[in-house]
């Protein structure tokens, strides 16, 4: 049985919570970056609300627990560990729901060094308590767009999470077509904040006759991409991860869990068998 005070322990010993990674500057320049409508930072929403970099802070400050103080301009900034533990119970009572329907859910991370296996076990729970859990798309070569420039890649998934992957050699006519990409010809699974992937999945899905999940777990682009399309979508985030906080905000993204996303990926073990164990889903 794991009680919220060990959840907590271990969030804050992890950094997972509490003193975190992130730098000050970073979250300030995200912030103003979503203000900016920037779409490296917006992740696939389209805003309803004008979020001036004031209000950004003020949200994060809110659902995240970083300083609201706008002259804090430097160094530390923090994440309330309070804030993850509500939210980590939040997402098991979507979790919940979605197992108690046999609903059909879709997992995807743009971290996948560090997220998939968060987003696996949560989906193999989810998978044992009857719900499909949907891999559409799979080996679709397509062009993803960043202020980087422009790479071939491939929605591919593993462990049944969707995932991306370069193309290290040259992709199928440009990644253009619907060919089956060569696994061999491409990369180890990439970080990537792109909406792309999970429109990719969602729209294979519709054009194949074949229904929405009731669920999409994910992070970063597939959160907000999803809920940007009206598909239910939890996320997790990071103290400069404006946008699905946003998203939560506007009631595109159901639950947005505030986190350090680039620690240990062993280090989430714990938070998703807590998540298991308050779905009532622990084996």
């Amino acid at each position: 049985m794991i009680d919220a005070e060990e959840l907590y322990a271990h969030i804050v010993a992890n950094r997972i919570a509490g003193q975190v990674a992130t730098p000050r500057e970073d979250n300030l320049s995200k912030y103003a970056r979503f203000a900016r409508r920037d779409p490296e930072v917006l992740f696939g929403l389209d805003p309803e609300g004008e979020w001036t970099e004031t209000d950004v802070l003020a949200l994060m400050a809110e659902r995240c627990g970083v300083s609201p103080d706008p002259a804090h301009r430097h160094g530390q900034d923090v994440i309330d560990p309070e804030l993850t533990i509500r939210a980590l119970d939040a997402l098991a009572e979507v979790v919940a729901r979605t197992a108690a329907r046999g609903g059909s859910v879709l997992l995807g991370t743009g971290h996948p060094s560090r997220l998939l296996e968060f987003h696996a076990a949560i989906g193999e729970g989810l998978r044992s308590a009857g719900c499909a859990l949907l891999t559409p798309a799979r080996n679709s070569p397509f062009l993803m767009h960043s202020a980087r420039g422009t790479r071939a890649c491939a929605l591919d998934y593993v462990q049944r999470v969707g995932v991306v992957r370069v193309y290290e050699g040259a992709p199928p006519n440009g990644a253009r077509d619907s060919a089956a990409a060569d696994p061999g010809a491409l990369s180890e699974p990439v970080h990537t904040h792109s909406p792309q992937p999970v429109r990719i999945a969602l729209a294979a899905l519709a054009e194949s006759g074949e229904p929405l999940p009731d669920l999409v777990l994910g992070d970063h682009g597939w959160a907000c991409g999803a809920g940007r399309m009206g598909v239910p979508a939890v996320g997790l985030a990071d103290s400069n991860d404006p946008g699905v906080f946003v998203g939560e905000a506007e009631g595109e993204v159901e639950v947005a869990v505030p986190l350090d996303d680039g620690v240990r990926s062993d280090c989430y073990g714990l938070l998703s068998a807590y998540v298991l164990q308050q779905a009532g889903m622990s084996r």
